[in-house]
C-alpha cells in the first residue's frame, strides 16, 4: 500500500463488516444531535482506495485475498434474475400500516447509517426477512458511495445496505438497493433528519422511521439478483447472502446532494466471480 493511503487509512474509524450496527443505547431526546462515543471506532490499517491488497496488510484479513465468495461482484441482466431464495418480510411497515421503528441515526465514517433499538442480545423482536426457511432480523442500514455493485457495467451514485443477522447477532444477509438521482423526492430519504457528516462520527440522533419505504421504492424486491457473498470490508467474512434489487431507488437532486455531501469513498474493488452461485 502506498504511504499516502496508509496515512489515509489511519485517519478513518474501524468498521467490521461495513458499519458497526452495535446495540447503541436509545437516546433520551429524539431528533436532537447528541455527542457520544461509539463502541468499536478505533484506528484501522486499511482503506477502500487500496482494497485490492487488504489481504497483504494484516493476517486477519487473509479471507479478503483468498476467499471464494467475496463481494461485491458485477451483475448483469444477461445472468437473468433469481427465481429462488425468494425473501418474504414480516414486521416492516408498508403503505397500509403504521408500524415504525426507533433507532440511532449517525455516520459510520463513510456515510449515513442507522441502528435499530433492541434489547441486548435479543434480535427476534426486530423486523424480519425469511428465505430458504431461515429467518433473519434487520439490525440496521448504512450507505456506500459510490455503489458497491455494478449492473451492466454501470455504477450508481450510492448503495443502501439493509443488514440482517441471525438470532445470535451474526451477519447473514444483506438487501442491497442502488441509489440514483431523479426528479421526485424519495419517501424513504424525506423522512430522515439532516445528514450527519463523515467527519462527525461522535454525533448521533434518536429517530423514528419507516424501514419499508426503501423496500417499496424497489417494488419490495420482486425482481432481484442473489448470490453467496461476504462482508465488503475487512475481515471480509463469507457466509452472507446478498439480494440486489433490479430496480433503483430514486431520490431528488437535493436529497442526493445531501447524501453525497455526508459521504466519502466507500466502494470496494469489484471481485472476480468464482463460487458465488449467482441466482442458483
Amino acid at each position: 500500500m502506498l504511504p499516502s493511503l496508509l496515512a489515509l487509512a489511519a485517519a478513518v474509524p474501524a468498521v467490521l463488516g461495513c458499519a458497526r450496527h452495535d446495540n447503541y443505547r436509545p437516546l433520551p431526546h429524539f431528533g436532537k444531535r447528541q455527542i457520544t462515543t461509539n463502541p468499536g471506532r478505533t484506528v484501522t490499517d486499511w482503506a477502500y482506495e487500496a482494497s485490492y491488497n487488504w489481504g497483504r496488510i494484516n493476517e486477519t484479513y487473509r479471507e479478503c485475498q483468498i476467499g471464494t465468495q467475496q463481494s461485491p461482484i458485477a451483475l448483469s441482466l444477461n445472468q437473468g434474475l433469481s427465481q429462488r431464495h425468494l425473501p418474504s418480510f414480516d414486521g416492516y411497515t408498508n403503505s397500509s400500516g403504521s408500524q415504525n421503528v426507533t433507532g440511532n441515526f449517525y455516520n459510520w465514517g463513510y456515510g449515513p447509517a442507522f441502528t435499530l433499538h433492541h434489547e441486548d442480545g435479543v434480535w427476534d423482536t426486530l423486523p424480519s426477512m425469511t428465505f430458504d426457511n431461515e429467518t433473519v432480523y434487520l439490525r440496521g442500514w448504512h450507505i456506500h458511495s459510490p455503489a458497491d455493485h455494478t449492473v451492466g457495467g454501470d455504477r450508481s451514485k450510492a448503495e443502501l445496505h439493509y443488514v440482517h443477522v441471525d438470532e445470535e447477532g451474526h451477519e447473514r444477509a444483506v438487501l442491497a438497493i442502488r441509489l440514483d438521482p431523479s426528479v421526485s423526492s424519495s419517501p424513504f430519504f424525506a423522512q430522515l433528519p439532516p445528514m450527519i457528516g463523515f467527519n462527525e462520527t461522535e454525533v448521533q440522533m434518536g429517530v423514528v422511521l419507516n424501514p419499508a419505504l426503501a423496500l417499496e421504492g424497489v417494488d419490495n424486491f420482486q425482481e432481484f439478483w442473489t448470490y453467496k457473498g461476504s462482508l465488503t470490508s475487512p475481515p471480509c467474512h463469507e457466509g452472507i447472502r446478498f439480494f440486489v434489487a433490479r430496480n433503483i431507488l430514486f431520490t431528488n437532486v437535493e436529497e442526493m446532494q445531501a447524501l453525497l455531501g455526508a459521504s466519502t469513498y466507500s466502494a470496494r474493488a469489484e471481485q472476480e466471480v468464482w463460487r458465488h452461485e449467482i441466482n442458483v
